[in-house]
C-alpha cells in the first residue's frame, strides 16, 4: 500500500502541468508562512511569543489560542498576518447565510455571473471586517494586560504616537489578510487544491514541531522528573490517532445516494433521452462549522459569570456570588455540564447550517423542471418532504460524529493532562480541517493522474470527491 502511494506521488511529478501546479502551491504556502513570521513595526513580538510558550496549556483552548492556531502562530508573534484568513472566511459565511435568507441575493446566485458578483461582495465585506478587527487588535496589543490574562509588560514600543501606531497597525493587518486572500485565490486558480483552505491548513501544520517536542517531553522528561507515561500510553495514543483519522475520513466521505430517474423530454427540436443518476447527500453536510460556532460561543459565558461573581461583595450578596461562581465552575472545559452543552450546541448548529444551506424546495423544483424524479416519490411537495426527512436523519449521525471528535482533545487535555499542543492533533477543528483539505487536494491530484492514464492513490476504486 505504501509503495503504491509513493509510486503515485512519483507519477505526479511526471506530468508537467501537475508538477508545475504542485511547485507553485508549495511556493505560495512558503510565502504565507513568511507573512505570518514578519513582525509589525513598533511591536515587541518576542515578548508575546514567550508568554504564549510559557502559558501554552492555559492559552491553548482560549479564544485567542484558537485564533492563533488558524493564523499559524502569527498572532503570538505580532506578525503582519495576525488576522489570518479568518476575516475572509467570516465574510464568506455571512454572505452565504444572507443568500439563504435574502431573496435578492438568492436570485442573484442563480443568475449567470451572479456567483462572481457575490464573491465580489464577500471581498468588500472582508475589507470592512479587516479594518474593524485590525483596529480592535491594535487596541488589544496597546493594552495587553486586558487581552492576555497574566501578561506583564508593554508591547508597543513608541507610546508617544499612539494614533499613528493604531492607524499603521490597522492598515498593515488589513493588507496582510488581503495578501493571504489573494495568494489563496492564486493557488485555487493556478495550483492544486483549495487555496484558502490550504492557507489555514499550513498554519495548523506549522504547530506540528511544537506538538512533537511536547510529545517527546511527555515520554522523556528532563532529568529528575519521573514520566507518567509508558509504552502502553504510546501505543494507545497511536491507536487513537489512527482511529480518529480513519473515522474523520470515513464520515467526511460518507454520503446517502438518492436515486434519480430522468424521463425522456423534448426541448424545441431536440429530444433528450431519459436516464438514471443519483443525488449525493453528505452525512457531515455542515463540515467543521458547528464545532467552530459552538466553541466560540462557549468561550465567553464561563469568563462572564466568573467576573460577575467575583465583582459582587458583601455578606448580603453571598448567595448570588456563590451561585454565579458555581455556574462558572460548571462551564469550565473539564466539567460534565460544559461537555453536554457543547454537544447540544454542535447538534443545534449542525441542523441550523443544513436548514440555511440545503434548500430542498429548490432541489425539488429543479428536478421537476428537468424531468427528474425520485422513484416511489411524487414530484413537488412530496419530494421536498422526502429530502427534508432524509437530510434530518443523516444530519443527526453527522452531528454525533462531530461531537465525539470535538470533545476528544478537551478530555485528553483537561482530564488526562495531555499537553494541549499534542491533544489538538487528536480531534477538534484542526483534525477536521486538515483531513478535509488533504482529501480535496488528493482528489484533484487523482483527477490529473487519471487524465494521463496513471494509477491514482487507490488501486481498487477511486478516491471519491466530497459533495
Amino acid at each position: 500500500m505504501f509503495k503504491n502511494i509513493l509510486d503515485t506521488f512519483a507519477n505526479c511529478f511526471k506530468i508537467p502541468e501537475l508538477k508545475s501546479r504542485i511547485f507553485f502551491t508549495l511556493l505560495v504556502l512558503v510565502i504565507c508562512r513568511v507573512v505570518s513570521m514578519i513582525p509589525i513595526p513598533g511591536l515587541d513580538g518576542q515578548m508575546l511569543s514567550k508568554f504564549f510558550e510559557d502559558n501554552a496549556a492555559r492559552s491553548g483552548n482560549s479564544l485567542l489560542g484558537m485564533y492563533s492556531m488558524f493564523t499559524g502562530g502569527a498572532l503570538e508573534k505580532c506578525g503582519i498576518g495576525s488576522l489570518g484568513i479568518m476575516p475572509y472566511i467570516s465574510a464568506t459565511i455571512i454572505i452565504q447565510l444572507l443568500t439563504a435568507v435574502m431573496p435578492q441575493l438568492s436570485k442573484l446566485a442563480r443568475e449567470e455571473g451572479g456567483r462572481a458578483k457575490i464573491v465580489q461582495y464577500g471581498r468588500y465585506l472582508t475589507v470592512v471586517l479587516c479594518l474593524g478587527q485590525g483596529f480592535f487588535m491594535s487596541l488589544g496589543w496597546e493594552n495587553p494586560k486586558n487581552l492576555f490574562q497574566g501578561f506583564e509588560g508593554q508591547l508597543v514600543m513608541d507610546t508617544d504616537h499612539l494614533w499613528w501606531y493604531r492607524l499603521q497597525t490597522t492598515m498593515i493587518l488589513t493588507t496582510g489578510t488581503m495578501l493571504l486572500m489573494w495568494l489563496g485565490e492564486q493557488v485555487t486558480e493556478r495550483g492544486i487544491g483549495n487555496g484558502i483552505s490550504l492557507v489555514i491548513t499550513i498554519g495548523i501544520l506549522a504547530r506540528l514541531p511544537q506538538a512533537l517536542t511536547a510529545l517527546w517531553v511527555m515520554f522523556r522528561p528532563p532529568a529528575g522528573v519521573e514520566s507518567k507515561y509508558g509504552v502502553f500510553h504510546a501505543l494507545a495514543l497511536l491507536a487513537l490517532l489512527m482511529g480518529v483519522i480513519a473515522g474523520v475520513i470515513a464520515v467526511t466521505q460518507a454520503q446517502r445516494k438518492i436515486p434519480v430517474q430522468y424521463a425522456q423530454r423534448a426541448v424545441g427540436r431536440k429530444v433528450y433521452a431519459g436516464g438514471s443518476s443519483f443525488m449525493p447527500l453528505r452525512v457531515n453536510y455542515a463540515g467543521v462549522m458547528p464545532v467552530i460556532f459552538a466553541g466560540a460561543i462557549l468561550m465567553f459565558p464561563q469568563k462572564i459569570f466568573e467576573t460577575w461573581g467575583a465583582s459582587i461583595t458583601g455578606e448580603g450578596n453571598k448567595f448570588w456570588r456563590e451561585t454565579l461562581l458555581y455556574i462558572a465552575s460548571h462551564l469550565r472545559e473539564d466539567a460534565v455540564a460544559y461537555l453536554l452543552l457543547y454537544g447540544l450546541m454542535i447538534l443545534f448548529f449542525s441542523y441550523f447550517w443544513v436548514a440555511t444551506q440545503f434548500n430542498e424546495v429548490q432541489i425539488s423544483d429543479d428536478l421537476k423542471k428537468y424531468g427528474g424524479y425520485i422513484p416511489g416519490v411524487r414530484p413537488g411537495t412530496a419530494t421536498s418532504d422526502f429530502l427534508h426527512h432524509t437530510m434530518s436523519r443523516i444530519t443527526l449521525a453527522g452531528a454525533i460524529f462531530l461531537t465525539v471528535i470535538a470533545v476528544i482533545p478537551i478530555i485528553m487535555n483537561r482530564i488526562m493532562t495531555v499537553p494541549y499542543e499534542v491533544s489538538s492533533f487528536f480531534g477538534g477543528t484542526s483534525m477536521l480541517i486538515m483531513v478535509g483539505v488533504l482529501l480535496d487536494t488528493m482528489r484533484q491530484m487523482e483527477s490529473h493522474l487519471l487524465m494521463r492514464h496513471y494509477d491514482g492513490f487507490l488501486k481498487k476504486g477511486r478516491l471519491k470527491g466530497r459533495f
